[in-house]
């Protein structure tokens, strides 16, 4: 039951930051990489983790609110529109017990150290066909990447036409 309410809590919080602009907390200069927690290994033909984190947040400040737009290196920039694969765990955005919109999540939803995702550690999903919600096990998707965020919203990269592999 704790671990569900958990879950629930940070289904929100990564909902509000699909919609409202706001800045992860990460500690300068530390990546999680460099942490005891790993991010979900890369399938076979698929994109790692540590090359979407490669992505570098520009962040400025306005009106008391932090916006962030990303800077993406020649290697992420080269998958736009691609399609592409990668693991990570899923973080519903709706409810039910089946799901269309979502987050994959690079690290574990159940970590206490990474409550907040940076925008290079999520993908924003979308699937034609709903898949069943588990929160705890490694998924793997495949779809078209969309480079995104220069809206400044936080979310720097989305998934359409996705499917689970």
């Amino acid at each position: 039951m704790f671990m569900r309410a958990k879950a629930i809590m940070l289904a929100l919080f990564v909902a509000a930051m699909l919609t409202s602009p706001v800045q992860a907390q990460r500690a300068a200069g530390l990546r999680p990489a460099e942490t005891v927690w790993r991010p979900a290994a890369t399938p076979p033909g698929g994109v790692s983790w540590a090359l979407l984190e490669s992505t570098e947040e520009i962040t400025q400040e306005r009106s008391g609110l932090i916006y962030s737009k990303p800077r993406f290196p020649a290697q992420v920039r080269a998958l736009a529109g691609r399609t592409i694969k990668v693991s990570g765990y899923m973080l519903p955005l709706q409810s039910g017990a089946r799901q269309s919109h979502f987050v994959l999540l690079a690290y574990p939803p159940d970590c206490p150290f990474h409550l907040n995702p940076a925008p290079d550690q999520f993908i924003e999903i979308r699937v034609s066909r709903p898949v069943g919600v588990d929160e705890t096990s490694v998924r793997t998707f495949e779809g078209k990447l969309v480079l995104s965020g220069a809206d400044e919203s936080g979310v720097f990269y989305k998934m359409v036409e996705g499917r689970e592999i």
